[in-house]
C-alpha cells in the first residue's frame, strides 16, 4: 500500500491539465472583458447621439423663437449663435437659448453653421447648426417627428438642426465658431 501513495505531488499529466484549464479560463475572462468594453462604448455612443438630438432640438427651438420675435422688415435669422444668448434687437434681456451647448459627440462647443447664401458666407444669417462629427450614426431610423429627414444619414454631421419645421441640407465645409 505504501507503494501506491505518492509524496503529495500530482502526476505531471494532472498539472498540465490544470495549467491548460487556467489558460482557457483566462481567455474566457479576457473575451468577456473585451465584450463588456465594446458594449459600454456602444452604450455611451448611443447616449451621446440621444443627447445630441436633444441639444439640436434646443438649437432648432431657439432659431424658431428668434425668427418669431423678429420685428417686421428685419432678417429672421441671427447673424451668429451669440444673438440667441442675448437678443440685441430688444432693450431688455431676451434669450432664445441659455448657453452654447457642447456637442456631446465631439466634446467641443464648436458647431458647423449653415448660413444664408452658403456656409462660408459670414454676412448671412444662421439657418441651422450641425455636429462636426464625421462618425457614422448608430441611430439611422425611427426618429422623432422633430427630426424629419434624418433617416439613413451617412454621418452625424448630416443631422442638421434648423428652425422647427425646416429641412436644410448643407455641404460639407469647414466649421464656423459660435
Amino acid at each position: 500500500m505504501a507503494g501506491r501513495m505518492r509524496s503529495g505531488r500530482r502526476p505531471l499529466r494532472e498539472a498540465g491539465f490544470t495549467y491548460l484549464a487556467l489558460i482557457i479560463m483566462l481567455a474566457i475572462i479576457g473575451l468577456a472583458g473585451a465584450a463588456t468594453l465594446k458594449v459600454d462604448a456602444l452604450t455611451r455612443r448611443a447616449a451621446a447621439e440621444r443627447e445630441l438630438l436633444e441639444t439640436g432640438a434646443a438649437f432648432s427651438e431657439a432659431l424658431r423663437s428668434y425668427a418669431d420675435a423678429t420685428p417686421p422688415g428685419q432678417p429672421q435669422q441671427p447673424p451668429s449663435l451669440q444673438e440667441l444668448l442675448r437678443d440685441p434687437r430688444f432693450p431688455g434681456v431676451r434669450r432664445h437659448l441659455r448657453k452654447i451647448f457642447v456637442d456631446p459627440v465631439t466634446g467641443k462647443a464648436q458647431w458647423g453653421i449653415v448660413r444664408i447664401g452658403g456656409v462660408n458666407n459670414n454676412g448671412g444669417g444662421v439657418l441651422a447648426v450641425y455636429s462636426l462629427s464625421k462618425d457614422r450614426p448608430l441611430k439611422i431610423a425611427n426618429f422623432d417627428a422633430r427630426f424629419q429627414n434624418f433617416d439613413k444619414k451617412e454621418h452625424i454631421s448630416d443631422w442638421t438642426f434648423a428652425a422647427t419645421g425646416q429641412a436644410i441640407s448643407h455641404p460639407q465645409t469647414p466649421p464656423s465658431r459660435p
